[in-house]
Order: C-alpha cells, then sequence, then structure tokens
C-alpha cells in the first residue's frame, strides 16, 4: 500500500495481521497492523522487497513485482525474481537542479540494467544464504531461527 507518507508492505500469509510501515520522510521502520492503513492508500500485489538504494533524488524501496517458480529443495519453493518497481521515497523531483535530474536518470537507467540481468533468486521457506552442508554443520538454535533472524 502507498500514501503520501508512508509505504505499508502487509504480509500474504492467512490470518498474519502484521503490517511493516515505511516512513517516507524519515525512512524509520515500523511494525504496525492492517487497519493503521489508510483506506486511501493505493494497493497493489509486491512479492518481495530487494532493498533500498539511496541515489542523488533520495532512497528508493526496489520490490518484486513478478516472479517465476523455477523449483524446489526440499519441497521449499524457489522463486527467480522476474520484474521489479523502484519506489522514490520523495513525492516529488523539485529539490533537484536539472544536472541532479539527469544524473538521477543515468543511475536509475543503470539500476534498471542491473535488475533485468538474470539471477535474483529468493525463497520465503528455505535458507539460499547458505550451502546445504553449512546447513547441516549447524546448530540445532540456527535451524529454529527465523529467516530473517540468521
Amino acid at each position: 500500500h502507498v500514501t503520501p507518507e508512508k509505504f505499508y508492505v502487509e504480509a500474504c500469509d492467512d490470518g498474519a495481521d502484521d503490517v511493516l510501515g515505511i516512513d517516507r520522510v524519515s525512512t524509520e521502520v515500523t511494525l504496525t497492523v492492517k487497519k493503521d492503513v489508510p483506506p486511501s492508500a493505493v494497493t497493489r500485489p509486491i512479492f518481495g522487497i530487494l532493498g533500498t538504494i539511496r541515489l542523488v533524488a533520495g532512497t528508493y524501496l526496489i520490490v518484486i513485482t513478478k516472479k517465476k517458480k523455477v523449483g524446489e529443495i526440499f519441497t521449499h519453493a524457489i522463486w527467480k525474481a522476474t520484474d521489479f518497481d523502484i519506489l522514490s521515497y520523495k513525492k516529488t523531483m523539485l529539490h533537484l537542479t536539472d544536472i541532479q535530474l539527469q544524473d538521477n536518470k543515468v543511475f536509475l537507467s543503470m539500476l534498471n540494467h542491473v535488475l533485468s540481468v538474470d539471477g535474483f533468486y529468493f525463497s520465503t521457506t528455505y535458507d539460499l544464504t547458505h550451502t546445504l552442508q553449512r546447513l547441516a554443520n549447524t546448530s540445532p538454535e540456527f535451524q529454529e531461527m527465523s529467516l530473517l533472524e540468521r
């Protein structure tokens, strides 16, 4: 969900009430609930957050807008991110000079080029950041940690 003040990322899990709130001015990230999302928010589906990047115009949020299932590891789905959106935290570019606008446009073009190259994979239930060998040699405490905590 997008409002002029915040980005809201809602979990798609059944029964999940948590919403990630990202302030577009302070860039502060907080956990809130669905009822806090204003009805006026523009809503659209995304499949994940790739991250944030700071360019000349300010901070941008990179989200995954399309995905393709490419396989499974131990019944865990592995996805390939196939399309992205780059969302500006800033509501306007009026604070930039013409040269800064041009530089920002070049950097966005470079970023779009990098994102168009194959190779962005993810799983919501399996740790792709560690090898199977390393995962087999980790402690039970590590295995019980969520993917986010790891």
